[in-house]
């Protein structure tokens, strides 16, 4: 899976300043460390040539374990004092067979052991006599120091990637402001919202940017009011004719026995497409009022209520209700379930159900129908205006869905809801409106 460009940037800044610091603290570590080492061994050196000195002085004297214990410097350190005849210690008893054979068989030499599970700087000088001068010295606190250092260039290499993350999830924020403003505009007007635009821009890049947006958007929604008017006007220019042509046609139908054969059937084409042709432009006019941008202000509306005063005008359909507050325009709630029951009766033998349901924050009116179902493929193109499926380009009776799925479509998108058509078992299809619940307490 892809990541976003936000993940991106915030990943690349973090393993960029991790590998940066990452260099810095393999470099540090190295001096650090190399110059505290060589810095231990040369003291180490210089205080074992000063010792072995004063122990050649006292060979011959009685004191020589005296002097030797007054030599060591701590509880940890140690002297081996090593002659063909005779083995002198103090300090930390170590054994010899516990040093390395070439640091004792090879003096000068130096090396770092550990004794006891203790690590030591082990300094081997020869003395006079064929006799071998050992001092070992701990490094205890050496090694302490650096885990400290080790500990603090770890915890600053993956606090600076962190850092890093934190700065280019910051960084790209800020970038990509203008472009999911520009997304979140762009969204709005694909769903209908043609009064979106975007918010003046101080950087002179994104001015322009924002400007041409916003002119064409502006320019969109005019068009589309444009639109709306002259389907409105045409519309209203229309009712006139079609009022004579509809009043013509009752009387025509009222005399139909006297217009036997040919005349008769050619009477009943007639009147059933001025009917067809009534209800597309009282569908105009509605669906050109649904265009308009000014609403009313919304309002409580209990659904259920609404569903039982609807179908009251209608043929007995079974209901199915939960008690449920919304909060939109009454006028397109009741126009919303009067389209769906027409699709019904019109193209699928009628609904057999309408249910209102609540299911968490969401209230859903459904209406089933006893169609064949709509095929997969088909169920966005039917709420298109004057979608006709599978039957485009045919002549029978109204086999479109004209514009009253587009008019539910766009009544719910205005109520700040979705609809959406899916399979009904056994057979049929389900017509859903999903609207955002209202309390009754607000």
């Amino acid at each position: 899976m892809s990541l976003t460009l936000r993940c991106r940037v915030t990943l690349s800044f973090g393993f960029g300043l991790l590998i940066v610091t990452s260099v810095l603290a393999f470099a540090t570590w190295n001096l650090a460390s190399g110059y505290m080492l060589r810095q231990r061994e040369a003291s180490a050196t210089r205080q074992a040539e000063v010792n072995v000195r004063l122990v050649e002085k006292s060979l011959s004297s009685p004191g020589l374990d005296e002097l030797l214990t007054g030599l060591t410097t701590g509880p940890d350190s140690s002297i081996l004092l090593l002659s063909p005849d005779d083995l002198v210690t103090a300090g930390r008893k170590v054994e010899p067979s516990q040093l390395p054979a070439a640091l004792v068989e090879h003096p000068p030499a130096r090396d770092r052991i550990v004794v006891d599970g203790v690590p030591m700087l082990a300094v081997a000088l020869p003395v006079a006599g064929n006799a071998v001068y050992v001092e070992l010295f701990g490094l205890q606190q050496l090694n302490r120091t650096f885990a400290f250092l080790s500990a603090v260039l770890i915890a600053g290499t993956i606090g600076s990637a962190l850092l890093g993350a934190a700065l280019g999830s910051w960084t790209s924020k800020r970038a990509l402001k203008p472009l999911a403003e520009l997304s979140c505009a762009a969204g709005r007007i694909a769903g209908g919202d043609l009064r979106a635009r975007l918010p003046d821009q101080d950087d002179p890049d994104l001015a322009a940017l924002a400007a041409k947006f916003n002119s064409t958007a502006q320019a969109l929604e005019q068009r589309a009011l444009r639109d709306a008017r002259f389907a409105s006007d045409v519309s209203h220019e229309l009712r006139s004719p079609l009022t004579t042509m509809v009043n013509a046609g009752a009387v025509l139908r009222r005399r139909r026995e006297h217009l036997p054969g040919t005349a008769g059937t050619a009477l009943e084409l007639l009147t059933s497409e001025v009917d067809r042709f009534a209800r597309m432009v009282v569908d105009l006019l509605e669906i050109s009022r649904a265009d308009q941008i000014d609403d009313p202000p919304p309002e409580e509306i209990a659904l259920d209520a609404l569903v039982r005063n609807v179908i009251a005008t209608r043929a007995d359909v079974p209901l199915e209700l939960e008690p449920a507050v919304v909060l939109g325009d009454r006028r397109r709630l009741d126009r919303v379930l009067t389209n769906l029951l027409d699709n019904a009766e019109r193209h699928a033998g009628g609904a057999v159900l309408v249910s209102v349901r609540v299911l968490g924050d969401a209230v859903r009116l459904e209406v089933e129908d006893a169609g064949p179902g709509v095929p997969e493929t088909l169920r966005e193109q039917i709420f298109e205006r004057f979608a006709r499926g599978v039957m485009a380009g045919s002549r029978g009776d109204d086999t479109g869905s004209g514009l009253g799925l587009a008019l539910v479509r766009e009544h719910v998108h205005r109520l700040g809801g979705r609809v959406w058509v899916e399979d009904r078992s056994p057979n049929g299809s389900r017509f859903v409106v999903e609207m955002v619940l209202r309390s009754s307490d607000g």
